[in-house]
């Protein structure tokens, strides 16, 4: 059965139910690996020319699936099967949480758009920790995106992420700071340079495992760049922009709550990708997400500095076919400009 069809019967059910169906199949493929191995022969592809080692591991192709698809780790292995060349689980939280009320997950199909208001609903790290250590280290690169509980006050928000950053560290091969969703309330009133400082400084002495943040692009490019080259000094790994967006004016019949996703955020997010690039190309790993679709806005991001991509609305709409092609066409596109790697055209726009 092809994707289209399978999209068409899901698309029938509430997005949240859809989800839960499609979480539930790929969750019963990763205890069957004839099927994984069917899966990643048609759709993984393996270039050298698209291989690069990052944080000591080897990422076979630059896209990975966002955190906010796989928050409890249970599908991690068919992702990877699916096309991925690696997998962010989370968002995880201390304790297990619900999340906000439902309805809190829409589709716009016209726009190729999703708002979610989710909340950080997850297992809580006892239980994701738990079947991180059944799959962990894996034969492809995990992260694990990590966020306060709604409930921890924000004087208290530097405890849950050192709790989290000492359950996690030796489970992902690298961590990433999650202060930027606008579902939890006030939590990006944590992107200011002092609390910044003070994570950063903490994750240090727990931890030698690589730490990202994760920044949200409703900022000015001031802003943006201001609190990343603060989080890069303080010892930061890396620099994910962005996450999704609050400004409604974006899509047209738009919930006033939750973030917005897909094709709709794609000119902001780069936009915002691109001013932090600019300062921070060569003195960090980056890595852009937020409406990439195609093989050509994967390809721009790259020669706007960016190491690794990351994909979620695009891959609820075009499916697994989508990241195989956008991996395919991206060793074309390096191939017609006369690159025999990845690596020469990330920031070729500088170079």
């Amino acid at each position: 059965m092809d994707y289209q069809t399978i999209k068409n019967i899901l698309f029938k059910f509430d997005p949240e139910t859809a989800h839960h169906i499609a979480e539930t199949a790929f969750e019963l493929a990763g205890f069957c690996p004839p099927l994984l191995k069917a899966l990643q022969k048609r759709y993984q592809v393996e270039d050298p020319i698209l291989t690069q080692k990052i944080f000591g591991k080897d990422f076979k192709n630059p896209i990975g699936i966002a955190a906010g698809f796989d928050k409890n780790a249970t599908m991690t292995k068919t992702l990877h099967a699916l096309g991925f060349g690696y997998v962010e689980v989370g968002t995880v939280t201390p304790k297990p949480q619900a999340g906000n009320p439902r309805p809190r997950l829409f589709r716009y199909p016209r726009f190729e758009a999703l708002q979610n208001a989710m909340g950080f609903n997850n297992d809580g790290a006892a239980v994701v920790k738990a079947r991180l250590q059944r799959i962990y280290p894996a034969n492809f690169p995990i992260g694990v995106n990590i966020g306060k509980n709604k409930t921890t006050p924000q004087e208290k928000a530097l405890e849950d992420y050192r709790f989290l950053i000492e359950q996690f560290h030796t489970l992902g091969d690298y961590l990433v700071i999650n202060i930027s969703s606008p579902n939890t309330p006030n939590l990006r009133d944590l992107q200011n340079e002092a609390f910044i400082k003070d994570l950063f400084t903490m994750a240090k002495e727990i931890t030698t495992t690589p730490i990202l943040l994760k920044i949200a692009p409703d900022m000015s490019k001031k802003q943006a760049i201001e609190l990343t080259t603060t989080a890069v000094e303080a010892g930061a790994s890396g620099i994910i922009a962005t996450n999704t967006s609050i400004d409604y004016s974006l899509l047209k019949g738009a919930k006033d709550f939750g973030g917005i996703s897909g094709k709709v955020i794609q000119q902001k997010s780069f936009s915002i990708f691109k001013a932090i690039a600019k300062e921070l190309f060569g003195k960090t790993l980056l890595i852009s997400v937020g409406g990439i679709d195609s093989a050509q806005e994967a390809y721009k991001r790259i020669k706007a500095g960016a190491n690794l991509l990351q994909i979620y609305t695009a891959f609820i709409y075009g499916g697994p076919k989508l990241i195989h092609d956008i991996n395919q066409e991206l060793i074309t596109l390096l191939q017609q400009d006369g690159f025999s790697h990845i690596t020469e055209a990330i920031g070729a726009d500088y170079k």
